[in-house]
Parts: C-alpha cells; structure tokens; sequence
C-alpha cells in the first residue's frame, strides 16, 4: 500500500513544461533554465515524500535565484577588508577599466610590433616597465601568483629535487590550496627546516646539499607570529644560499610597492626591499596591494627570466591581453606616483573617523527600506 502511495505522488510530479510554464518569464538563457529545471526534479523524485506541485515550483524558483546570484556582479563591499579573495580582491584603477573595455571590443597588437610592421613580443612594454617600478634586471608575469612559483620550482627541480623552507612558512592560501602541496605538484621533494614557531640561519644551512635546487621564503601575509618566534631575515638566507651558489627565491604574495605603515598598518615587506636583500628572484599578486589585475609576477635575474620564458609550462600560464592591457595601465600609475587612484590604495588612505562617519551615515539611509537580509560569512 506504502508503495502505492510512493507511486502516486511520484505521478504527481509536474512535468518539466508544465514548470516552466508556471515560472514565467525567467532572465536566464532557456536552455539553462530548463537543465535546472530537469536536475531539481530529478532530486524531487528521489525525495521520501514529494512536495505539491505550486511548492516544488517554489523550490525550482529558489534554485533559480541562486543560479543569478552566482553570475559574477557588482557588490558592495561592506566587510571592512580592502583585499578580499572572495570579492574580487582589489579593483581596477578607472583608467585600467577603461582600456579593459577598449580593449576587449576591438583588436589590439597584443602580439604585433607597429614600427616593425611584424610579429611582436608579448607584454614587451609591460616587462620592461615592471622591471623599471621594481628596480629589478628583468620582469614577466603568468596568470596567478601560484602558478608563478610553479613555473619557477619546475625550472629549478630539473637536475636538483630539494626546495629548502621553513616549516613556518608552509601556509595555506585561499580555497584550502597549501604551499606544500603546490610545491610537491610542482615536482619537487620539501626539505623543510626549524619548527613552526623557530627557525635558524643555522637550520637553513645544516640542509643545504647536492640535491638542494634552490631556498624559498615564503611572505606570511594573511597571518602572523609573536611570542617565542624566530625567523632570519632575507638578506641573511640570500647571503647563504649565494654562498652555496644556491638560488634564493621569495614569494612576497601581496606585492606592496610602498611602505604599508603609513596606513596605519604593519610594514609590509616591499619587492625592492626584498630585491634589495639580495633575492634572485621575487614572486608576488598582481591583485593585492599592487592593486591591479589577477596575475603572478616575477621579478629578478634576467637570466633566470628569460630561462622561464623558455620553458614550456610559461606558454601555458601566460596572460591574456586583457590582463596585460589593465596590467601595464596600473604599472604606469605606480611609476607616475599617482597610487590615489588605485582604489585599493586609496581606500587605505582613508582615516578612520571619515570612515566610521560613512558607515553611520549608510546605516542611517537603509533604516526603514524595505530590504532582504541574509547572513553569510565566506
């Protein structure tokens, strides 16, 4: 009799015309909303006790809204973190937006050299105005910051396996991705030295052999340390590994080209800083405090740049001309000295009475509005 009764309400089900139907007009593309459609009720079947037809199409509607909302759109951002991985990170000057949109709607000589009438470098400009910003012997750039210390590990572990580091500095960075295990994809054997909380320069050198393919460093920038903690400093572990003729690489992540302090903040570690203390090469976001679009950075030895960019794995990770178009605009702000109009930038220059004013002054304007709330904490 259960089973029946089972049957029954399985027949009760409305067809997927039928939902449609009573959806309406929905502003999605047809054949996405009818795959939706097909998938909610394919889970509706499988239910113990099947909802009426007018809930299930409540249902096949909620499950609509939270396709929308998770197309890619302009937020507010209300959280108080400038730099926020589930935001976007930090958005583009208005003229890096500008160009994006010219850009992106045309052709461009993304790859042609106009004086030369001929094929061209790609980034040629870009490249060499990095290199200027960061006082560096040459610059490029890959999609991502990850993929940057891909590309460099894979380079250095082709004759030698070891990555020398500090178990310190094996962080997790966003979406649950280690720096262990992106290492360890990379093809490469972790010698990790010290403890989490104490590293020597005398741990650094006790490992250090044949096998050693190069020493990372590793920026702890979404987190810190006090108490009982050492750590040497770069310019020490640049001195040993150039001492052993060992490659010494530091990935910065956030890429802070001025002094962080003058917000308000912590000092930040700068990539001429760490050039300066004797990195061969420095790694870093183009999306963080460099503030402009998503890319990994390298700057350093024009040797080992232009060895990358022979490798392979560099085509695969190059950027795109949107990248480099809304790239090279935010460089030249940087060169200018004209970083109030990187948004990122500004916002931290705010002082904090004029931003609580701000926030009590929103606060004010929404009472009384006829809003939904919903809580979410990414």
């Amino acid at each position: 009799m259960h089973d029946k009764v089972k049957s029954r309400s399985r027949r009760a089900i409305p067809a997927v015309n039928a939902v449609l139907e009573s959806l309406g007009h929905i502003d999605l593309p047809r054949p996405l909303v009818v795959d939706l459609v097909r998938c909610e009720l394919a889970q509706i079947r499988k239910r113990r006790e099947v909802p009426d037809a007018n809930a299930i199409v409540d249902l096949i509607r909620a499950a609509i809204d939270d396709l929308r909302a998770s197309r890619v759109q302009a937020v507010i951002n209300g959280t108080g973190v400038v730099v926020h991985t589930n935001l976007g990170r930090s958005p583009l000057a208005q003229g890096a937006g500008e160009i994006l949109r010219s850009i992106a709607s045309t052709y461009n000589n993304i790859e042609l050299d106009l004086e030369a009438g001929g094929r061209g470098q790609r980034g040629a400009y870009l490249e060499r105005a990095l290199a200027v910003l960061c006082q560096a012997e040459a610059a490029t750039l890959v999609n991502n910051c990850a993929a940057a210390l891909v590309l460099v590990v894979r380079h250095f572990t082709q004759t030698k396996s070891e990555v020398v580091i500090s178990r310190g500095e094996l962080v997790q960075i966003g979406g649950g991705f280690r720096i262990s295990e992106i290492l360890e994809a990379s093809g490469a054997k972790l010698r990790e030295v010290g403890a989490t909380n104490k590293t020597t320069l005398a741990d650094y050198a006790r490992a250090l052999g044949k096998q050693t393919a190069l020493v990372l460093k590793v920026h702890r920038s979404n987190f810190f340390m006090s108490g009982f903690v050492e750590s040497p400093g770069a310019a020490d572990i640049a001195a040993l590994a150039r001492k052993k003729r060992i490659p010494f690489v530091e990935d910065l992540g956030s890429g802070a080209m001025i002094g962080t302090e003058q917000f308000g903040s912590h000092h930040e570690p700068t990539v001429i800083e760490s050039l300066n203390a004797g990195a061969d090469l420095v790694c870093f976001s183009g999306d963080k405090l460099f503030g402009g679009p998503q890319a990994g950075i390298i700057v350093g030895r024009k040797k080992i740049i232009d060895a990358l960019k022979r490798e392979p794995l560099f085509r695969a990770l190059r950027g795109d001309k949107l990248t480099f178009a809304a790239m090279q605009t935010t460089v030249d702000l940087h060169l200018n000295q004209v970083t109030s109009e990187i948004p990122a930038l500004a916002l931290l220059q705010i002082p904090k009475d004029e931003l609580r004013a701000r926030a009590v002054a929103i606060v004010t304007r929404l009472q009384g509005l006829p809003l939904q709330m919903r809580r979410n904490t990414p």
